[in-house]
């Protein structure tokens, strides 16, 4: 890697936006807060508000992150979608332990859910697989997620297959594929500051509900 690079990587600095996080100003539920939290990013036009990358760890103890998109929220969890056959469901099968990170720039804001995954209801997946653009589902019949293939022509002529069998017909949900929920036991806020002096308040979950403390930046 070049010096020149390397120095250009060091120069990169802004300030954070002055907009404060109190204890208090977390409210007492951390679901509640977050949709707060959620609609501002909404508001101010944040790209993919509902984008966040989960981290998991496979049975080597061999860490994994990538982003996926939160399609559902209640205060049982978070719900994203994916083929079960993939690496993140693998790993989420044998090692349930989850980690997500929502990260909306343009506030200067982080939150991170830490739990366990586990797989939601067919039903609940089934509704949301009718909903997705057709051409999403049948590209989940089509892609072997995570899966080594031979080219990007392979793959298309494996969607004109499905494409071809699906033909004047509904497209089901394919049996590997469907929902897990992120049951959180932490979560935390984080909001950029000056100085670098960042305001972090980390909620924990218990047998009674949630307590609250703040954290150094």
């Amino acid at each position: 890697m070049s010096e020149v690079f390397r120095s250009y990587i060091n120069t990169i600095r802004r300030e954070f936006a002055d907009k404060p996080l109190s204890i208090t100003s977390a409210g007492e539920n951390p679901y509640i807060f977050f949709e707060k939290w959620f609609d501002e990013a909404v508001g101010v036009e944040a790209l993919d508000p509902n984008a966040m990358s989960i981290a998991t760890v496979d049975e080597e103890g061999k860490p994994s992150v990538r982003v996926v998109y939160m399609r559902d929220i209640s205060e049982n969890g978070l719900v994203f979608y994916t083929n079960y056959n993939s690496k993140k469901s693998k790993d989420l099968l044998k090692n349930n332990a989850i980690s997500a990170n929502f990260f909306w720039v343009e506030l200067d804001r982080q939150i991170r859910f830490t739990g366990k995954a586990m797989k939601i209801d067919d039903k609940l997946s089934d509704e949301y697989f009718s909903n997705r653009p057709r051409e999403s589902r049948i590209g989940a019949w089509a892609s072997n997620q995570s899966d080594q293939i031979k080219s990007r022509e392979e793959l298309l002529a494996d969607y004109d297959k499905i494409e071809k069998r699906y033909k004047d017909k509904e497209v089901p949900r394919p049996p590997f594929w469907g929902g897990f929920v992120l049951q959180a036991d932490e979560i935390e806020f984080w909001q950029g500051r000056p100085m670098r002096l960042h305001d972090r308040v980390l909620f924990s979950k218990n047998a009674k509900g949630w307590t609250k403390k703040r954290l150094a930046p």
